[in-house]
């Protein structure tokens, strides 16, 4: 007989790494004789008919160095509490009402929530309304208050420097300029990251904005220096100094962003007269095995968030922070996004290895 049940959930873009999370949660759990439940394609698993799984050594063996998540995801649905950078929503209260309902039916006790910024917006929501909240960070974008990292963001900049590596080959063979566009809406820590560890020439981040003089500038430079081929990393959310953002609008959820790559490509062709290609690595860096960091990151999350419910701190999230795990409070890690400081050493680091930002 189980002395206490918890549900576990997983919400917003999937990423390598949950399936670690979800390990972590459930060894940790089987050690205090805890049952745990997971609710299956994120918060819509808990609406009644609830959706969801019972999670055991069993069902989680083998899943670490899987990527996705067994219990399946969604940015969408009923429970959506976010719908732009900085706008927010209330979740109907018949939706928080019948969550509640799941929850109490099922005697769960304690509800971990793994997600990103949308995700913890809504988790925060619940805690605020009496739920027994716990949660755990997820973005590949790195871009979450009050953690120094999340899990996936190192196995996506793996995925870009990967590419990379193999789009140096053709840029030579062909004296091209290539353009990679990854993700990043509104943080560029991939960008950058991928950027330094990839050999990149340019770095076009959503925190600086870039000329487009400047980066012509370079690449007739870099030929004229007999490099003859130029790399180019830019984040899906950048934008030229004059000019906006490349997205799409989505009614009742946040924008999606696609396009600037290609726009980047076609006005270096415009300017330099140098062929261009432009490469968009889209879902490939959410999708795969995570990479050691990931897993053992993720791991740790999913055994801190048993620890928390087991101290009855509810409405806190799992923090990475100076090589420890620790707590906050939720509403610190959705209170603002954290971005790329322009004056920040790594970015410092880049253009002292001949890196432009292409903003002087």
């Amino acid at each position: 007989m189980y002395e206490r049940k918890i549900g576990v959930l997983t919400s917003g873009g999937d990423c390598p790494g949950l399936n670690a999370v979800l390990r972590g949660v459930v060894k940790a759990a089987e050690k205090l004789n805890w049952q745990v439940i997971g609710f299956r394609d994120g918060f819509e698993g808990l609406l009644q008919p609830p959706q969801y799984t019972t999670l055991d050594h069993v069902s989680t063996a083998g899943i670490m160095q899987l990527g996705g998540t067994i219990l399946g995801t969604t940015n969408k649905g009923h429970f959506v509490a976010k719908v732009g950078s900085g706008e927010k929503t209330a979740v109907p209260k018949d939706v928080v009402e019948n969550a509640r309902a799941t929850l109490a039916k099922l005697e769960v006790e304690g509800l971990i929530v793994v997600g990103g910024d949308g995700s913890l917006t809504t988790a925060l929501q619940l805690y605020e309304q009496g739920f027994a909240v716990i949660g755990v960070p997820k973005t590949i974008d790195n871009d979450l208050e009050a953690t120094s990292m999340t899990f996936g963001f190192y196995s996506a900049v793996s995925c870009v420097t990967d590419a990379l590596d193999r789009l140096h080959s053709t840029a030579a063979s062909h004296k091209r300029a290539m353009v990679l566009e990854v993700m990043g809406r509104h943080a560029g820590w991939i960008a950058l990251h991928g950027g330094i560890s990839g050999g990149a020439d340019i770095i076009l981040l959503p925190e600086i904005p870039f000329e487009w003089g400047k980066v012509a500038e370079v690449i007739r430079r870099r030929d004229a220096e007999g490099y003859q081929s130029t790399m180019i990393v830019v984040a899906e959310g950048a934008r030229p100094e004059d000019g906006n953002q490349q997205y799409q609008a989505i009614e009742g959820a946040e924008h999606r962003f696609r396009g600037i790559g290609d726009v980047v490509a076609r006005e270096i062709e415009k300017r330099t007269g140098k062929e261009t290609r432009c490469c968009i690595l889209g879902h490939l860096q959410r999708g795969g095995a995570p990479g050691p960091i990931d897993r053992i990151l993720g791991t740790r999350f999913g055994v801190k968030a048993v620890n928390l419910i087991q101290e009855g701190k509810f409405g806190r999230m799992v923090s990475y922070q100076h090589y420890e795990i620790s707590d906050v409070p939720i509403a610190d890690a959705v209170h603002q996004l954290r971005l790329v400081d322009p004056t920040a050493q790594l970015v410092q680091t880049a253009r002292d290895v001949g890196i432009s930002f292409a903003d002087e």
